[in-house]
């Protein structure tokens, strides 16, 4: 990694977000600055019919730690995936622009600095975890993590939104994850499990700033397609898993 690489990368994949994507960003990176970190901030722009590409094309002309990449469909785990694949920071940071949890990040960074963790995940499902989502969605979590704990053996207790890890050691893994959409985040984290590496998951306060781009409901198909390629691919794939 060159020397001008950022210490820190944040990946946020975005999708139809022209009413909260400039105030939100920065508000994030205002925050960073005050911090004094070194980062990169990668907007993942997945298929947006609105204004978003434009705000962002707007703020990283103006910014050189914001830098936006756009994909053709609305595909959060294929936007997510270019984003963490072309992130240059020792550490990188998986957001959600309608959280840009601060306090996430001053909590997981210095696990991964200490050498505490090799991934930490933001559970919104654990013991102190403040989930203030409207109850269906809270339950459709519960309901994913319960899938994933009987088809694919899943220990941990969230694996969508808020993750930080080591690049280095997750960067193996997510070149051999193989579903894409919102399985993707559930694979990254349901394999790095599997292949010992060490999680660690610490509750998260969750209160978003607007309502899903992408309405719950209409999601279920796809992800329960996902989920049985998931399933197969960690059961039955090339390499063993335990």
């Amino acid at each position: 990694m060159d020397e001008q690489s950022p210490h820190i990368s944040i990946v946020i994949p975005i999708y139809n977000e022209e009413a909260i994507l400039e105030d939100s960003v920065a508000e994030l990176c205002g925050a960073l600055d005050d911090l004094g970190w070194d980062y990169e901030l990668i907007l993942a722009e997945n298929g947006s019919n609105d204004r978003t590409v434009a705000i962002g094309r707007e703020l990283a002309a103006v910014s050189e730690r914001v830098h936006i990449f756009s994909t053709d469909e609305p595909n959060y785990g294929l936007a997510l995936r270019r984003g963490i694949l072309g992130a240059r920071g020792e550490l990188v940071v998986c957001d959600e622009i309608d959280l840009c949890d601060i306090d996430f990040y001053q909590r997981a960074l210095p696990l991964l600095e200490s050498g505490s963790a090799e991934l930490v995940v933001g559970s919104k499902a654990m013991t102190g975890a403040n989930d203030e989502r409207p109850l269906f969605r809270r339950l459709a979590t519960r309901v994913l993590n319960r899938m994933l704990r009987v088809a694919v053996d899943f220990r941990g207790t969230d694996t969508h939104g808020l993750k930080a890890f080591r690049r280095e050691v997750l960067l193996p893994v997510v070149e051999r994850c193989v579903i894409d959409r919102d399985i993707f985040a559930s694979e990254l984290v349901v394999r790095a499990f599997r292949d010992g590496i060490q999680v660690v998951e610490i509750p998260i306060r969750v209160a978003e700033k607007r309502r899903p781009a992408t309405a719950l409901v209409s999601r279920v198909p796809n992800v329960l397609k996902n989920l049985a390629r998931l399933t197969y691919a960690i059961r039955f794939g090339p390499r063993s898993e335990r």
